[in-house]
């Protein structure tokens, strides 16, 4: 265990937390919304400090980030618990494991200099904090990042958004990239994630704010935010914020709570791309059905292809300088 950050002790042995949106009171011996988080006397704990249930070598493009060194590895972990409860989830038996049983916090200790060590050890440029909300970590993955960012590693989270703003402007100094879902409208967050829009909205522009490069992924799941004025809201939305954001429009598979849902078509991730270039954007990509020409990088203003991927794999690679080589348009991102 590890004393909290960012929460206030309140009257009698009560504690609000403000690591996330939720902002949950917690009395004496209960826990948050995220489960990993007790109120022992009114001293908040983090019960997962340390405690990694995954760790394992990534392509950057897996998580996905596109405008970030591409084709280098990211040394990426995760403790058990979330702070949304959506019923898609694809790493439901880690980030929702707290709700299913009265646990003893699995997972193998760490310390943050174990992280760094492995990423050096392993070749990774970077570290993503990933897989569960890295949010609910939030102790132990600050301690990581500053050591990282100290030894030259470059930082990433892989969020839902809805790290509170205490908490961003805490991690912002060490943090290089962060990929945020986007997911859908307010009646999709209250009745998929149990969670808000608008506090997904603001971490995306804070972040920016605050000069971390993001870049958002919306998972389009048929009949729920797949609507072409849902999908435009979000393209919409992030024109406002930078036009140069990356949106990932990734296709679903059934799983979890929603097995009763089809497969997003291809189809339906082409109408998406179009609506996102449509809007504005710079940057849109389709996931989750590789070939797809829109996995490319292509420079805006004179549209050759930039970047060729297949999959988490690059085929080539011709930016030179962060510029297009035959029109020399900035391409913005990390190179």
């Amino acid at each position: 265990m590890r004393e909290a950050l960012i929460y206030n002790r309140l009257e009698g042995a009560d504690v609000r937390c403000h690591l996330c949106a939720h902002r949950c009171l917690i009395h004496n011996g209960q826990r948050g919304i995220c489960a990993v988080r007790e109120n022992r006397e009114g001293t908040l704990y983090s019960l997962v400090y340390g405690r990694i249930i995954s760790d394992n070598v990534d392509p950057i493009e897996k998580k996905p980030i596109f405008h970030m060194k591409p084709g280098s590895t990211s040394l990426s972990i995760a403790t058990v618990g979330c702070n949304f409860r959506c019923k898609h989830c694809q790493n439901y038996e880690i980030s929702q494991y707290p709700r299913e049983r009265k646990f003893e916090v699995p997972g193998n200790d760490m310390t943050p200099e174990d992280i760094v060590r492995l990423a050096v050890q392993r070749g990774c440029e970077s570290i993503s904090y990933t897989y569960t909300e890295p949010t609910i970590f939030f102790e132990f993955a600050c301690d990581c990042a500053r050591l990282a960012h100290e030894k030259g590693i470059k930082n990433v989270f892989v969020s839902n958004g809805y790290t509170g703003p205490e908490a961003t402007q805490m991690i912002a100094p060490f943090l290089t990239a962060n990929n945020i879902d986007l997911k859908g409208d307010d009646e999709f967050y209250r009745n998929i994630c149990g969670a808000r829009l608008k506090p997904v909205q603001d971490t995306i522009r804070l972040m920016k704010e605050l000069g971390v490069w993001v870049e958002v992924t919306t998972l389009i799941i048929p009949g729920l935010n797949d609507s072409e004025k849902q999908l435009s809201d979000i393209a919409g939305f992030l024109v406002s914020v930078d036009s140069a954001i990356p949106w990932h429009v990734s296709a679903f598979y059934p799983t979890y709570k929603l097995m009763d849902r089809p497969a997003t078509s291809v189809e339906s991730l082409r109408k998406a791309v179009r609506i996102g270039y449509d809007a504005g954007l710079k940057f849109v990509y389709s996931g989750n059905i590789p070939g797809e020409d829109s996995e490319n990088t292509y420079c805006p203003s004179c549209r050759e292809r930039l970047i060729h991927r297949v999959g988490y794999r690059i085929r080539e690679n011709r930016i030179d300088g962060g510029r297009c080589p035959k029109c020399g348009t900035v391409i913005e991102g990390i190179w």
